[in-house]
């Protein structure tokens, strides 16, 4: 029994660990999709992402790692900063990109 309970606890441990890494992120001074555009574009670059979403009236940034890889808070504030915007808030959230993106679609 506890060798099961045991096995049960590791594959749940390697789901956990696999499950990839989202970082909700509020952003200041994106007024225009050129702004949006350069963000996603440098976002996407680092090797760690697999995919970005901005929304500009809601000021978010979304950010969602590759499986098995994390998202540095102090990378992305950087790469943001340099592009010339304010990060105010780093959140880890359990959604993924597709998920904030539709449910800020629906927020319309």
């Amino acid at each position: 029994m506890k060798t099961k309970t045991l096995l049960t606890l590791l594959a749940l441990g390697a789901a956990f660990a696999a499950h990839a890494e989202t970082k909700k992120l509020t952003v200041n001074g994106m007024v225009c999709a050129f702004c949006a555009q350069g963000i996603e574009k440098r976002l996407s670059a680092l090797p760690q992402t697999q995919a970005v979403y901005v929304n500009l009236g809601r000021k978010v940034v979304a950010v969602q790692a590759k499986d098995g890889l994390q998202l540095d808070d102090a990378v992305l504030k950087h790469e943001i900063t340099e592009a010339g915007y304010d990060v105010v808030k780093v959140e880890a959230v359990a959604q993924t990109v597709d998920a904030i993106r539709a449910e800020m679609k629906n927020k319309k």
